[in-house]
């Protein structure tokens, strides 16, 4: 258990922003009385970084577009914009949605945030109570974390949206104005078997050469056409569709061409992004966008 004289005890939402006023120069309206005045206080250890509020199973960090046509409010999500405007952070600002313990998670850019939640699918209906922050001093100027805790407090209902491979989330105030825009990653796509047809520009004729990606248990397994393959994928929800391969490592068997295995592991450990060229092809991106995997789904 932590030292709890580190963190904030829950609060009502605007004596928490109170509080925070002290750590930045914003200036923030209180919140509106009635929507705190029946929130009971408690006290939480909050976490200090963003490993210890990783949920123990990954399927909270995927969503389908079925998940989001149903009203379903789950996982992690990149927090882009407060009351129109980009956010201005220290740190990623980002909220992660457990609804099996009925808690967000997450960051305000300078703080970790902790709340309870609840909502509708029906009605779209969503509200924050029991806010909790730490309160660690807000350097940088102009910094958004006041405005999104006022954002969360003040949120009565949600509506979302999406691109080819962006989901997004949209909370809304009691006039359904917008005050926070949320981007969700969605890796769902690379689920399942793929023949790996090409290294960078170079195609592939080595039929073995095979991935099999598990996204909601962070797992990648395969054959390097020669050796077994076993490593985690780990996706970054902090950067907008950013992914890595990591802890790769095979059996040592020796290869007929050892240096084509050596290729598609640093190929792997070379992956950040992601992008579905139809169904059955897939491609892996490295930071500057350039291909260093093709995979034809099997």
């Amino acid at each position: 258990m932590k030292n709890k004289s580190s963190y904030a005890a829950i609060i009502p939402s605007a004596l928490l922003l109170g509080i925070l006023a002290s750590c930045s120069n914003l200036n923030i309206p209180l919140l509106n009385k009635n929507k705190t005045e029946n929130i009971q206080p408690t006290t939480a250890e909050l976490p200090t970084d963003r490993e210890h509020i990783r949920h123990s199973s990954h399927k909270d960090y995927n969503f389908s577009i079925s998940d989001l046509e149903k009203g379903l409010i789950t996982g992690d999500w990149t927090i882009e914009s407060v009351n129109g405007e980009p956010v201005v952070a220290e740190t990623p600002a980002f909220i992660k949605f457990v609804p099996t313990e009925k808690r967000i998670y997450g960051n305000n850019g300078c703080n970790t945030i902790n709340a309870s939640y609840t909502f509708d699918t029906a009605s779209r209906a969503l509200k924050f109570s029991e806010m909790a922050a730490t309160m660690r001093l807000c350097s940088t100027p102009g910094i958004t974390d006041l405005d999104i805790n006022a954002a969360l407090a003040n949120t009565t209902s949600y509506s979302w949206g999406h691109t080819d491979d962006e989901y997004f989330l949209f909370l809304k105030d009691a006039n359904g104005v917008e005050l926070l825009k949320l981007l969700h990653q969605n890796f769902d796509f690379l689920n399942g078997s793929w023949a790996v047809t090409a290294i960078e520009d170079e195609p592939v004729d080595n039929t073995e050469m095979q991935l099999v990606i598990d996204v909601d248990s962070g797992k990648i397994h395969g054959n390097t056409g020669c050796n077994i393959l076993n490593g985690t994928m780990d996706v970054d929800m902090e950067t907008a569709n950013t992914l890595s391969f990591q802890d790769i490592i095979t059996t040592r068997m020796a290869c007929p061409d050892p240096s084509l295995q050596t290729r598609l592991i640093v190929a792997l450990e070379d992956a950040a992004h992601a992008k579905p060229i139809d169904a059955d092809h897939v491609m892996l991106l490295n930071l500057l966008r350039k291909p260093v995997l093709t995979l034809r789904r099997l």
